[in-house]
């Protein structure tokens, strides 16, 4: 069956981005092989700069070669899981390019998560192999025996380092972290790819574009985490879309990579996607907005790359007043939602520092890399996330449904296209819930968030349907309140969450950030922005409290975590009772 909203959303690209196609042919080899086609057609381009650092693309899959004999060297099989648990350092990215070269699959975990949650994505995977730093090393030690692991591989960020640097990071970061046991069953880095060196065995695993090839980590739609099992072909043709709706990009571009290589957005857009035409990532390890104006002023990138709260942290630098970012090819915004009044504020700080673009607005979820749909060069509506690439479909449906509804209907976002992941591992009954086949033959998948699509094929990203709050029998949308908040003067960022009430069921709470030198107290603060919100807000939607924090709690990738507010409030109430 041929849909009718599917055919609309590929002619504004095709219209507004000189005859984009609407089709693209994908590489059908591994990551790996699409990357080494690359370093061969510019070898002495630079693939990635760390920390002073800068390494050519031939040199850097010499790496990636070394490090595939050194996992051959230790009994990595193709299938089996190597884990990467590990910030934005060389060693990840030739570890993960490595592991796709064996024919084995990169388990990607964020280092900083808890003991617990290593050990059950270790488990989750069977993974029998873990990449981390030094400093990680505690929390290792005391799951080792409750994991299939084989080896544990320990590096540290001086091993990516000059000599004059090694020097400076100790005597800044190094001496602070706790010195491994010498009988620790470790290998260190350099002693692992030394024996890599000296491996005379096969160590490339051919792998096609339907093989599985990395597991990202995601709450799913029960919101417990689940393993995402993803392909070759997810990643190679993510990175052929990025191209494809960003043609401005040109080989030897540099991307600042700030988003993570355990999260969909860092691996898939800041360095796959780079990597895999020829671009040149700038990674950084650690998120800090003042050392991110430096890397700013210093590369002059032509692409960023971030989560609203990027972008909200950067407006707070006085460092940036001066800075020119007439270098910048494209702003990307994803991971979750931008406000309209934040965009506005960004917009207007890129014009003020020759910036000759506009922030772009993405939309994607983990179980398709990342994006699937982003607002094109040359138009854009407010308040939308834009259009979906060549090759993705989206629909919007009844909630609990495959039952398609009308243009400019909220309904749940599905998507559909070479991006898909395989699977949930381990969760058929997950997957089976959310990858369902619709009757127009295709796979889609159901994300659990509430959106529209208007007429010309633009999609309106809402929020999660899970984040509704039902209050004396109507429905709230959160974000609906927050981008009026966030259009206050007084506002620098806000949440909005429900909390129990005897009586509505659930009654309104706003979190506020006030700007830096409000010189406001928070008992006027609160009326103000009472009295402006019953301009603007429905009744029965208004928010009965205003909170005021000096900053909002933040997830692992940098997201508001509302979760976190509704927990902490959770405590709260069962304290009081």
């Amino acid at each position: 069956m041929i849909n009718e909203n599917n055919m609309n959303v590929k002619t504004p690209w095709m219209k507004n981005l000189g005859g984009m196609p609407a089709h693209l042919n994908y590489y059908q080899g591994s990551m790996y092989e699409k990357v080494a086609e690359i370093a061969a057609s510019y070898p002495n381009y630079i693939a990635y700069d760390f920390m002073g650092g800068k390494v050519r693309y031939k040199d850097f899959i010499k790496k990636v070669d070394t490090c595939a004999r050194a996992l051959s060297a230790i009994g990595v099989k193709e299938g089996e899981c190597v884990t990467i648990c590990m910030p934005n350092a060389p060693q990840a990215v030739i570890m993960f390019y490595a592991i796709n070269k064996v024919g084995a699959i990169a388990n990607m975990v964020h280092p900083l998560s808890s003991e617990k949650e290593i050990e059950f994505c270790l488990r989750e995977s069977a993974s029998v192999v873990c990449l981390t730093l030094d400093q990680f090393y505690g929390k290792f030690a005391n799951i080792r025996n409750n994991v299939p692991l084989r080896s544990l591989i320990l590096t540290s960020v001086k091993d990516a380092l000059s000599p004059i640097k090694q020097k400076g990071y100790y005597l800044a970061e190094g001496r602070k972290i706790k010195k491994v046991p010498s009988n620790a069953p470790i290998v260190w880095w350099e002693r692992f790819m030394r024996d890599g060196n000296g491996y005379r065995g096969k160590y490339h695993g051919p792998r096609k574009g339907v093989d599985p090839a990395v597991i990202l980590y995601s709450g799913g739609t029960t919101g417990t985490m689940k393993g995402i099992l993803l392909s070759n072909l997810n990643f190679n043709a993510l990175g052929q879309q990025i191209l494809a709706t960003n043609p401005m990009f040109k080989p030897g571009d540099k991307m600042l990579a700030v988003m993570p290589i355990f999260h969909g957005f860092g691996l898939g857009v800041c360095i796959h996607s780079m990597l895999a035409n020829g671009g040149r990532c700038l990674l950084i390890p650690r998120f800090n907005p003042e050392s991110y104006a430096k890397l700013l002023k210093k590369h002059q990138p032509n692409f960023i790359a971030g989560v609203p709260t990027l972008y909200e942290a950067l407006l707070r630098l006085k460092t940036l007043k001066r800075v020119d970012l007439s270098c910048l090819k494209g702003v990307f915004s994803g991971g979750d939602s931008l406000s309209i009044e934040l965009k506005k504020r960004f917009d207007r700080f890129l014009a003020e520092h020759n910036a000759p673009i506009k922030v772009r607005e993405g939309y994607g979820t983990t179980e398709c890399v990342t994006a699937s749909c982003l607002t094109p060069v040359h138009m854009a509506k407010e308040g939308s996330i834009g259009l979906p690439f060549p090759d993705t479909f989206y629909k919007i449906v009844k909630p609990g449904t495959t039952e398609e509804v009308a243009y400019g209907i909220e309904g749940e976002i599905c998507l559909a296209g070479p991006t898909v992941m395989m699977e949930y591992i381990n969760h058929p009954e997950e997957t089976a819930n959310t990858l369902k086949r619709h009757q127009d033959g295709l796979t889609w998948v159901h994300t659990g968030d509430l959106g529209l699509m208007d007429e010309d094929g633009f999609i309106y990203f809402r929020q999660r349907i899970k984040r509704m709050i039902i209050t004396s029998g109507y429905n709230v949308y959160p974000s609906q309140i927050e981008n009026v908040l966030d259009a206050h003067e007084l506002v620098h960022m806000s949440c909005v969450i429900g909390i129990p009430d005897p009586y509505k069921m659930q009654r309104v709470v706003a979190f506020v950030v006030l700007k830096p030198g409000v010189k406001v107290s928070q008992e006027e603060a609160s009326g103000i922005l009472k009295a402006y919100c019953e301009k603007y807000v429905a009744k029965y939607a208004l928010p009965t409290e205003f909170r005021f924090r000096s900053e909002l709690p933040k997830t692992l990738v940098g997201k508001v975590a509302y979760r976190q507010l509704e927990e902490e409030e959770a405590d709260r109430q069962l304290k009081m009772a």
